[in-house]
């Protein structure tokens, strides 16, 4: 009989609300996790247009603050985000591309239905990348349509996802 012990090591999390100062390390985030893990579902070009080498960080900046997201901290290193605005769109969600498939997604969502549902909203949607569809399933989010939009010249393809609160 073969016998096989896997020892898997817990990550301490903490989330906490964005703060002053957190743009460059969401910036590492949103660009690893499009230019590492969504390039299997994507193009080369797809990724470049939705990740450029060249954005404006004071742009970024302003963004992400306008976002007010959720932030995880694995030893005090940011190592994904994601946000929830006042009429149940989930804009942002990434991981990083090394912290994929370790509860960091599956805590980051968690907090956002919890939020959504201490706030009585009737629904959560988001437009979700092909690479995250199966993750938005999980957690009861279906294809209400597919979409598509044009970043920077280059059409990108997505699914409207939605996940009715009770």
């Amino acid at each position: 009989m073969d016998t096989r012990i896997e020892h898997v090591a817990a990550l301490i999390m903490e989330i906490r609300k964005y703060k002053a100062g957190d743009a460059a390390d969401l910036w590492e985030i949103f660009f690893g996790a499009i230019r590492y893990v969504c390039c299997r579902d994507y193009s080369d070009a797809q990724v470049k247009a939705w990740a450029p080498d060249d954005f404006d960080q004071k742009k970024w900046e302003s963004r992400v603050e306008s976002l007010n997201p959720y932030v995880v901290l694995v030893d005090k290193e940011i190592v994904g985000y994601a946000d929830l605005q006042d009429d149940g769109l989930i804009d942002h969600f990434f991981v990083g591309h090394r912290f994929q498939r370790q509860g960091v997604g599956n805590a980051l969502m968690t907090s956002i239905i919890t939020e959504a549902r201490s706030k009585k909203m009737p629904k959560l949607y988001s437009y979700v990348s092909d690479t995250a569809r199966d993750f938005y399933s999980h957690y009861d989010f279906t294809v209400v349509k597919p979409n598509t939009e044009t970043v920077r010249g280059v059409e990108l393809t997505n699914n409207l996802m939605e996940q009715i609160l009770e």
